[in-house]
């Protein structure tokens, strides 16, 4: 069994998953766009991402642009979890995830003997980044 997650975005898609792609030094796979969907989307709208996967070592992420349509909420009911066990990548991968977005949590050492800090990146995607010493 395999459980992942499936992001979420109205128009960015493309962009986030660059981001995401070379922060974390992972390939975009199975990119699909909705211009030959049979689906009721508009034209301007048909060069969006219906479905795309962000693949490498450690990471596999699923997304897609939801039709214009589709109502999106934002809320803090899921993070992204990224655990690394070198200290200067986690702080560099910390600092790019938050750069641009909101710091809910200073990256920093905690008691149970590790860095670790959690912010929502400028896509509006929660995350949490921890690093044992």
């Amino acid at each position: 069994m395999k459980v992942q997650a499936y992001l979420a975005f109205r128009g960015e898609c493309q962009e986030a998953l660059n981001y995401y792609a070379d922060l974390f030094d992972a390939q975009i796979v199975n990119r699909q766009t909705y211009e030959n969907s049979k689906r009721d989307i508009p034209e301007d709208y048909r060069h969006n991402l219906e479905h795309a996967e962000l693949k490498g070592k450690g990471i596999h992420l699923m997304a897609y642009d939801a039709s214009p349509d589709t109502p999106l909420n934002n809320g803090n009911n899921i993070h992204l979890s990224v655990d690394l066990e070198d200290e200067q990548k986690a702080l560099k991968i910390f600092n790019k995830l938050s750069e641009g977005g909101i710091i809910h949590e200073e990256f920093r050492e905690h008691e149970w003997n590790a860095l670790y800090g959690r912010c929502t990146d400028k896509y509006k995607v929660d995350w949490m980044v921890n690093c044992k010493l």
